[in-house]
């Protein structure tokens, strides 16, 4: 799976699962633009390490959620390369509480960067894609957006809207032969994850069938899968990289 001469762009590049999948695009010789909001210093560290391997990477801040921003972050690739290849929407947050304890704010909040943010960026990726003859969108979503879950409302929402626009830009893109898929992790071991109590770790790694948390890897190796030619045949799909916990 080469990836040499593909231009290539990470939302939420810099850190946790955005990292991982970074790093692995380069790995097979992908141009790397690791999008960043405000991990300013991780994306340059990232992007040092990607150079060190003899690779290329360039750091680019956008907010997302900002429709101008985003449009800024995709005339600036097009500034430096000419042409962009791959888009993986990987950027999101999540504000948890249970519906009668969730603010409006904390539902918007959600919302914006993790459903209107990935809408913004394939409105303005579309162009480029289209035009690439070598097109491939990937869509971070969520079991959370599959199963729901409690307490996530907003998370829930915003990561089953991720599919659900998969699906209908899938069939927009398709006649140009640009694919569209999403991937929707499970319980990957981030620093998320790290946070949860011990007790609520085990009760959940009981309902997986592999019975235990999947690594950063795990996903950014499907996404390397999704980006590459042998891929070409799969568009409108949601890969969940879960364990089987959604089977």
């Amino acid at each position: 799976m080469d990836l040499s001469n593909k231009i290539a762009l990470v939302t939420g590049g810099a850190s946790g699962i955005g990292r991982t999948i970074s790093l692995e695009l380069a790995k097979k010789h992908a141009t790397v633009i690791v999008n960043y909001n405000r991990s300013r210093e991780a994306a340059d560290s990232l992007v040092e390490e990607i150079n060190q391997m003899g690779e290329k990477a360039l750091a680019i801040q956008a907010d997302v959620s900002k429709y101008a921003d985003a449009e800024r972050l995709v005339k600036e690739i097009l500034a430096q390369f000419g042409q962009l290849h791959i888009v993986v929407n990987n950027a999101g947050i999540t504000d948890d509480a249970l519906i009668l304890r969730m603010s409006e704010e904390q539902f918007d909040k959600v919302i914006a960067t993790n459903l209107k943010g990935v809408w913004n960026v394939c409105k303005h990726a579309a162009k480029p894609l289209l035009k690439s003859g070598y097109g491939r969108l990937i869509n971070i979503s969520s079991v959370s957006g599959v199963m729901g879950n409690a307490g996530q409302s907003n998370y829930s929402s915003a990561k089953a809207g991720i599919i659900g626009m998969t699906k209908a830009l899938a069939r927009e893109f398709a006649s140009r032969n640009v694919t569209v898929n999403a991937i929707a992790p499970g319980f990957i071991e981030t620093d998320m994850t790290k946070k949860l109590p011990e007790e609520a770790v085990k009760a959940w790694a009981e309902q997986i069938p592999l019975k235990r948390f999947g690594k950063p890897e795990d996903v950014a190796h499907a996404v390397v899968f999704l980006a590459s030619e042998e891929a070409s045949y799969i568009t409108g799909h949601t890969l969940e990289v879960d364990g089987g916990l959604v089977m």
